[in-house]
């Protein structure tokens, strides 16, 4: 998108006064501050509370019928989001479903699309990883017999950088490629809010015979994704920071219709990825559903799905992720500038430039070192933002409730934090 002149002149009041989305502001319950933290949790729908108490009153007076009993029966009540999720991850509905945790969904995929030979045993993740991630591949590789010191690469930014270049990326997996298993990699990168090449990745990767899953928690709600078309084997994300279903909130994940009829495909199995229609027949010959939900082991969380249910139903109302974007990258061009034009050179955003490398997070380094006494500065004046060792404050203007009042209050103080 191409910010125009005037638009790049505009003030933060003006921006806000021609923003469409501004209202969706007052859709949430947002901390006395400037909330700039949806990267790590998202801002409360106002209307959870109601979702939540409808499934709390129907429990209340249905009991174990709210199973089984209208629109919202709570035995097909992970299909409620089914579309939405599709939607803001590009993949058809029956490649999706709503359930578990991220972390064990990344576990229960990677049993079915991690699948090692003694010549093809290696897992290719970037040396930044998020912790979890980093775990549940070592385990992974562990509990198949082979040891992470041969087949765990990793991928590392070039001296004195902090971001991965794309040909670097493709010439690992290129080199490694006779023994490469798996990729295993962010969509946006959680601490310098890197976008990663999703679908040069995933091309790259099957060309050498490997497959491809993305951890997509700083992604989903954030970036326009396509995993479809980009012909991805699998990812997983969580629902807590730009989907705002609260602390917690179930995970999501996508499974390529290719691999959903392959019946030779390993999987962990549970009663709640057999054949809907034969369920409650308790037989115990396993009847896969034809969808993503045959990875599915257990019923349904019923109260985190209705608060995901509340953001979704906000975000489609919103225009969905095209609109959001749409308003992120005005809010990314106008905190760049601003930044630039009142604190300088005294803070660094490692956060790539270029509108296609990033999403709403900016990472910003204080140059002078002082960046945790910084953050603790911001703390104390109610700006809500969070710190990553060693030296990152992370920021992230969320389209959905922040305002560009937001960010120039902001630049205010953090220009005020660092003098």
């Amino acid at each position: 998108m191409t910010t125009s002149p005037s638009a790049q002149r505009l003030n933060a009041a003006q921006l806000d006064a021609v923003d469409p989305l501004a209202a969706f502001r007052d859709r949430f319950d947002i901390p006395n501050g400037i909330y700039l933290v949806g990267n790590s949790l998202g801002a409360m729908p106002t209307s959870a509370r109601d979702y939540v108490r409808v499934e709390l009153d129907r429990w209340s007076t249905l009991g174990v019928e709210g199973h089984f009993t209208g629109e919202l029966a709570w035995k097909n009540y992970h299909a409620l989001v089914a579309e939405q999720l599709a939607d803001l991850v590009g993949a058809r509905t029956t490649e999706v479903v709503a359930m578990n945790a991220l972390t064990v969904n990344l576990h229960l995929l990677m049993v079915s699309f991690y699948q090692p030979t003694p010549t093809r045993h290696k897992v290719l993740i970037e040396a930044g990883a998020f912790p979890s991630d980093h775990f549940a591949a070592e385990s992974q590789i562990i509990q198949r017999g082979f040891d992470p010191a041969d087949s765990l690469i990793t991928i590392t930014p070039r001296p004195g950088e902090e971001t991965l270049h794309r040909s670097d990326i493709l010439a690992a997996i290129d080199t490694h490629g006779a023994e490469l298993a798996l990729v295993l990699l962010p969509g946006v990168q959680y601490y310098t809010g890197q976008v990663f090449p999703m679908a040069d990745i995933t091309s790259a990767a099957h060309d050498v015979g490997a497959r491809v899953g993305f951890d997509l928690a700083h992604a989903v709600g954030n970036i326009a994704l396509s995993l479809h078309d980009w012909d991805v084997d699998f990812a997983a994300w969580c629902s807590y920071k730009y989907l705002n279903a609260g602390p917690g909130g179930v995970s999501g994940v996508f499974v390529n219709e290719r691999h959903i009829s392959d019946q030779t495909l390993p999987k962990f199995t549970g009663w709640w990825g057999t054949n809907p229609d034969t369920r409650f027949e308790m037989a115990t010959t396993f009847d896969a559903v034809s969808t993503a939900e045959s990875w599915q082991l257990s019923n349904a969380p019923i109260l985190s799905l209705a608060t995901l249910r509340a953001s979704l139903d906000i975000i489609s109302e919103a225009g969905g992720m095209a609109a959001l974007r749409k308003k992120s990258e005005l809010q990314i061009a106008y905190l760049d500038r601003r930044l630039a034009e009142v604190v300088g050179e005294r803070v660094k955003n490692i956060t790539p430039l270029a509108i296609d490398e990033r999403g709403c997070q900016f990472a910003l380094q204080v140059t002078n070192g002082a960046g945790r006494d910084v953050f603790d500065q911001l703390e104390h004046r109610r700006v809500f933002c969070d710190w990553r060792e060693p030296d990152v404050i992370r920021v992230a203007p969320v389209p959905l409730y922040n305002s560009f009042t937001d960010l120039e209050q902001f630049v205010q103080i953090l220009n005020e934090a660092v003098s």
